[in-house]
């Protein structure tokens, strides 16, 4: 077999074979095949597309190019979540305990934050002592003991999505659906939960950029996690505007508390009601009304928070910032925005947004960059609310000073403030089941 027939083949438009595709991701993981081969293969996938099959086979082969999770020892009770990214998108920290504490067994690989959109790790590592790296028999005790772990993705975990996600990302073939959906499935499928909820964002903050688009992905993701033999929904939500008030990692978990305490029922307690829900309805099969009742009641009578605390306290978290929010993470300077004129805000560019967080310290534009952990944005206003000249649209928060006017020009010009109030967007756009 060799990789020229391969590309000439699929440059045609004709349906590889698994044999061919999987020839692809041993030789290319091995080194065998070089970049400029392994290049023209995905530039022809871009422009001609894969058909399922193709795509499951890729999926599969990507899936085990490496380590595999093997949760066997759960059953079908295994559940995991994966959101396409967003800004102030702290939804797994959330439900994942609320999913405990009903029964599932919450096994999660989480990655770290990289431009404008966050990383639940880099979130949890704002708690003091809270350990992201657990090994194999750690992770498996204590999901049995307490029915939830949260951990960094491994080191050999889908070697082959890795190489192949670096070469997309400098040769113009990030957009192919064939492509996204076997780099997203497959870490899913080596993390090894037979079910699989996806949260795919739409918007202005999110990777794809209209609901049309949003949709296509999230149907493709289900259909080819069903191939691969797992249990799989996704839900459409929307990313035109920062999920909840605050963004950035202490600022994040401190948000998660109070909706998990019940105090904080705004955009982000709902679609955490809606996302909780879905994986309880997966796991057990429950109605989705009732799955919801049961998120609703786990909430109000105190088990979700109670899971929380014993969560953190499992993997060495201090959680004493639990019953005292204010001792936590804070920042050294901080500065208000204000509004120019009055109106209402008819526009949020939420990607421009999760920029201005980068620039004070909450994210990276590098993978080198140290992250403070203390930084960040608390949202006063949002899409579709009234303001008038002088309110203060957010604060934002640093311990880098020097960054704050640019910080607040960026948040500016992300703002768009209209005489008239303009409809928003649905929050939930579409489940896919």
């Amino acid at each position: 077999m060799r990789m020229y027939d391969i590309i000439h083949k699929k440059r045609d438009g004709i349906e590889l074979t698994d044999a061919e595709i999987r020839f692809f991701v041993e030789g290319y993981t091995s080194g065998k095949i070089p970049d400029y081969q392994a290049s023209a293969l995905l530039m022809a996938i871009y422009f001609k597309g894969m058909t399922e099959n193709e795509t499951v086979t890729l999926t599969d082969a990507m899936a085990h190019s490496g380590d595999t999770v093997d949760l066997s020892c759960f059953g079908y009770m295994s559940v995991d979540k994966h959101s396409t990214g967003g800004v102030g998108d702290k939804t797994s920290i959330i439900i994942a305990p609320i999913v405990a504490a009903l029964g599932g067994k919450v096994t999660k690989m989480s990655g770290r934050g990289l431009g404008h959109t966050g990383g639940t790790v880099d979130k949890l590592e704002s708690i003091p002592g809270f350990k992201t790296t657990l090994c194999g028999a750690e992770f498996i005790n204590q999901v049995k003991n307490i029915g939830v772990a949260v951990i960094g993705q491994s080191g050999n975990l889908t070697p082959a999505d890795k190489m192949l996600y670096a070469l997309r990302d400098v040769t113009a073939t990030v957009e192919s659906i064939p492509l996204i959906t076997s780099s997203i499935m497959s870490k899913k499928i080596a993390a090894g939960s037979h079910n699989i909820l996806l949260d795919v964002k739409v918007g202005s903050g999110a990777f794809m950029k209209t609901a049309g688009d949003a949709e296509k992905l999230a149907t493709e993701m289900v259909k080819i996690g069903k191939s691969c033999g797992r249990n799989v929904a996704a839900v459409i939500t929307d990313m035109n505007t920062p999920l909840g008030t605050n963004i950035g990692n202490a600022l994040e978990i401190k948000e998660a508390v109070s909706v998990l305490k019940g105090d904080t029922k705004n955009d982000l307690f709902e679609v955490c009601v809606c996302l909780a829900a879905e994986m309880v309805s997966l796991v057990f099969g429950t109605e989705i009304d009732s799955a919801k009742d049961k998120v609703l009641d786990c909430i109000e009578s105190g088990k979700a928070l109670k899971k929380f605390r014993e969560w953190i306290a499992a993997q060495g978290g201090n959680t004493d910032f639990i019953e005292n929010p204010d001792g936590f993470g804070k920042a050294d300077f901080s500065l208000e925005v204000i509004s120019y004129k009055e109106g209402y805000i008819s526009q949020m560019n939420a990607e421009e947004i999760g920029n201005a967080a980068v620039v004070l310290g909450a994210g990276r534009a590098a993978k080198t960059d140290k992250i403070d952990y203390s930084a960040g944005i608390v949202l006063n206003k949002k899409t579709g609310d009234k303001v008038c000249k002088g309110d203060v649209i957010c604060t934002l928060y640093t311990n880098r000073e020097e960054t704050l006017k640019t910080a607040r020009d960026r948040l500016l010009s992300s703002l768009k403030i209209d005489e008239s109030s303009a409809p928003r967007t649905p929050l939930i756009y579409k489940t896919i089941r």
